[in-house]
């Protein structure tokens, strides 16, 4: 790693973690409440409310349904109930979010889908982009 590296800012919520998240992997499937005390990266799907605090990182193919409170998120597959962020979200671009959101800062990529009301609680209002990174999977 260079000096130049570590002076670059992650622009990527994700990038910013540090230690290990805990994981329901792809094809995993989770029934009930569900509180995590840090990071959670969902690849399977939770049937249930649940709270998140640290980052919580939805992958494309990951399905959250029920009301879900984090730290900050990273949504590129579903939720289906309302979505309440401390911090940052951002909502990549597959990503589908069938209920009210609120958050601190809302960044949306093209192609995402939000079906229901956005509360920004900061005082920057909702980003738009393109994501212009390949997607791997």
């Amino acid at each position: 790693m260079t000096d130049r590296d570590l002076a670059q800012p992650k622009r990527r919520f994700l990038d910013l973690t540090s230690g290990p998240p805990s994981l329901i992997g792809r094809g995993a499937r989770f029934e009930g409440r569900l509180d995590v005390p840090g990071p959670l990266t969902l690849g399977g799907t939770v049937q249930g409310d649940g709270s998140v605090a640290g980052l919580l990182s939805v992958a494309r193919e990951a399905h959250w349904e029920g009301n879900v409170h984090a730290e900050s998120a990273v949504v590129a597959g579903r939720v289906t109930g309302n979505l309440t962020v401390d911090k940052n979200l951002e909502i990549g671009p597959g990503a589908v979010i069938l209920g009210a959101v609120s958050a601190h800062l809302v960044a949306i990529a093209d192609g995402a889908v939000v079906d229901g009301p956005i509360r920004v609680t900061g005082s920057q209002p909702v980003v738009h982009f393109e994501e212009k990174r390949a997607t791997s999977g």
